[in-house]
């Protein structure tokens, strides 16, 4: 019998999603929802729910960061059976490329097609505000890692696949027509992910700026990239908590971007929601 330190990741998948099916009680959930910064009490929004921690599945990590609660949500959103994490892992918490795409691949493992990944972001572009939502379309990678950069990477899905079109078409339409439709304020753009924690410098966002990014956070992009390896559909949003640093003279800290998350919560939902409800 295989140890922990010897299974391939196939292997040890394969016991997390035995692990997870069996908690999930038969639901067979199409839909997985990644819960950003401060957006957590989304969960609450998914009806008849399941909770399973993370510590419940071998091989997750634990969330340390604030307000991330740490546990899967399964149940009904607009009649889709969704899978939630209700916080997720980052690189600045220690964890490697693999590790923070590891329940991404879990989730293409249970079945699930369709990935909406969300985030509290910092405004680059200045024509945005605080408060707003930006439906990614594309994104730059500057956290220097890759869920795919390691040896074990052709037993999930190809070594080499496009990005092009990374972000799904047809999503990112539905959410802006959801957005536009309830005078929500929401564009499409840029999204650029640095490695955290430190909030970037005032220069890195004037170089970022010039980049043409315009959000930056420290989360997505390694999800984003494990869900394309396996041909999910992918949806990304970030809701823009902050100006990035030196933007209108901003120096951001979290509990900013914990407050302004939750007074956009409605928003969100009705983001999500709309968008879910088109799949």
């Amino acid at each position: 019998m295989n140890t922990k330190e010897s299974m391939t990741i196939k292997e040890k998948l394969a016991q997390s999603k035995e692990e997870m099916e069996t908690l999930l009680v038969n639901r067979k959930p199409s839909v997985g929802i990644i819960l950003g910064s401060g957006l957590g009490d989304f969960a609450h929004e998914i009806k008849d729910p399941i909770q399973i921690p993370f510590e419940q599945i071998s091989f997750m990590g634990k969330s340390t960061a604030n307000s991330h609660v740490g546990q899967f949500v399964c149940g009904m959103i607009e009649g889709h059976c969704v899978l939630a994490m209700q916080g997720r892992l980052h690189g600045y918490e220690g964890y490697s490329a693999q590790e923070v795409a590891y329940p991404v691949w879990l989730m293409h493992e249970l079945g699930i097609t369709t990935l909406i990944t969300t985030n509290a972001a910092g405004a680059i572009n200045q024509s945005y505000r605080v408060g707003d939502f930006c439906i990614m379309y594309d994104h730059i990678n500057f956290t220097g890692r890759n869920p795919i950069a390691n040896r074990e990477a052709t037993e999930i899905g190809p070594r080499f696949f496009s990005l092009y079109h990374a972000y799904d078409e047809a999503l990112r339409k539905c959410a802006m027509q959801v957005a536009q439709s309830h005078d929500i304020r929401a564009h499409e753009g840029v999204y650029l992910a640095v490695l955290g924690p430190s909030f970037e410098t005032a220069a890195e966002i004037r170089m970022f700026g010039d980049w043409g990014a315009d959000t930056v956070a420290m989360s997505v992009v390694e999800e984003v990239i494990a869900a394309r390896q396996v041909g999910m559909r992918v949806m990304g949003m970030s809701l823009c908590t902050n100006m990035g640093c030196g933007i209108e003279a901003s120096n951001p800290d979290d509990e900013e971007v914990v407050e302004v998350a939750a007074q956009k919560l409605p928003e969100f939902s009705t983001i999500i929601k709309g968008v879910v409800a088109s799949i």
